[in-house]
């Protein structure tokens, strides 16, 4: 597959703030998918940058671990070369997620009462091959029925009871909120009352769209769009606790969990691109397009909630989400707990990216 036209190659004296970023933390993000490559190739993404084109990077970053910032940065350009990607929109977007740390309960009490889910035995998933005629082709999850898959319950219906009495509940939380934002980020940690530290990372979802409660916020007049933060919406569901059901239930997706270790209490869940989440170098993206990992240099200036300096670094893509759609759109992450959580609210900015692809590729196509 040739490289899409998505691309214009640069240098990395173009690249605004490349000396002094810190690489060596980039190149141990890209390392954790290096030693994952062998156990299950990436899928390459849409715009043309071969998972094989990799190979000898990872190979390299296997084999030797960078010893500080100098032969990290001589590394990436020594086998990448820098590509411009073009946004859709005249400008690329990034926004942040995090991992949400939460007191909870392995049992219901009369604090904790709002759970968190295990996958249903009936939820499968569905595709082309086994969608019935008529069903959203949207949905990639269904309920299995004596009479044939139909669209799974939504979040109203599970929250009213429709999966009650199924032993599913995984832990117990105190907040429906933050239930909520927790099924948003797609992973916590669990501060557990008999003194553990959990963790639960996505499982599966019901299926349906999501819709954000600061669009529906915004549309309603509640919150200007401009101002829609994380912390904007939690102050408003504070306000007016009444509505919680009204709004949450607008968004009819549903994400179920499933327990996982914290054995680096450093590093993030294992998500999309099976390895450890890094703190401020790893990145969602579009999962269609891009290759998972792919390094990304991010520059968006306006962006300052992260050390209180533009954001100018490399990260690496180890992720994707379902509102991370188009060739220049991210979603960095932040890291765990509530100061990580501050920071990934408020992001919402214009930003460059630079794909950094392989020169095996280029050379390989006779550049």
């Amino acid at each position: 597959m040739p490289l899409s036209s998505t691309f214009s190659e640069k240098t990395f004296g173009d690249l605004p703030g490349w000396g002094e970023d810190d690489h060596l933390a980039a190149f141990a993000a890209f390392r954790r998918s290096a030693f994952h490559a062998p156990v299950k190739p990436y899928r390459s993404g849409l715009l043309g940058v071969d998972f094989n084109a990799f190979a000898e990077a990872y190979a390299e970053a296997r084999a030797v671990s960078a010893p500080n910032r100098s032969e990290a940065r001589s590394f990436f350009e020594r086998h990448f070369v820098p590509m411009l990607v073009k946004a859709e929109n005249g400008s690329g977007l990034v926004t942040g997620f995090y991992e949400p740390e939460v007191d909870a309960s392995p049992v219901r009490t009369e604090r904790f009462t709002v759970p968190l889910l295990s996958r249903p035995a009936d939820l499968i998933d569905i595709d082309d091959d086994n969608r019935p005629a008529g069903m959203d082709p949207y949905l990639a999850f269904a309920r299995r029925t004596d009479g044939g898959p139909v669209e799974y319950f939504d979040r109203g219906e599970i929250e009213r009871g429709a999966l009650a009495g199924r032993n599913l509940e995984i832990a117990w939380l105190a907040e429906k909120v933050d239930a909520f934002f927790i099924h948003v980020q797609g992973a916590a940690r669990l501060k557990m009352t008999d003194g553990r530290l959990a963790r639960v990372t996505y499982a599966a979802k019901s299926g349906q769209r999501f819709t954000g409660p600061g669009k529906i916020l915004s549309d309603l007049g509640e919150i200007p769009l401009d101002k829609v933060t994380m912390q904007s919406i939690r102050a408003w569901f504070k306000a007016h606790p009444d509505r919680v059901d009204e709004i949450l239930w607008q968004n009819h997706s549903y994400i179920f969990f499933r327990e996982a270790a914290v054995d680096d209490a450093a590093l993030g869940p294992i998500a999309a691109a099976k390895v450890p989440l890094t703190p401020g170098r790893s990145v969602a993206v579009d999962r269609l397009l891009h290759t998972f990992g792919t390094p990304f240099y991010v520059d968006a200036p306006t962006l300052t909630a992260f050390d209180q300096k533009p954001f100018r670094r490399l990260m690496i893509a180890q992720d994707t989400g379902s509102a991370i759609t188009g060739p220049a759109r991210g979603d960095l992450f932040a890291g765990s707990g509530d100061a990580a959580g501050e920071i990934a609210g408020v992001v919402r900015n214009a930003a460059d990216f630079y794909a950094l692809v392989p020169r095996a590729l280029l050379d390989g196509a006779g550049r």
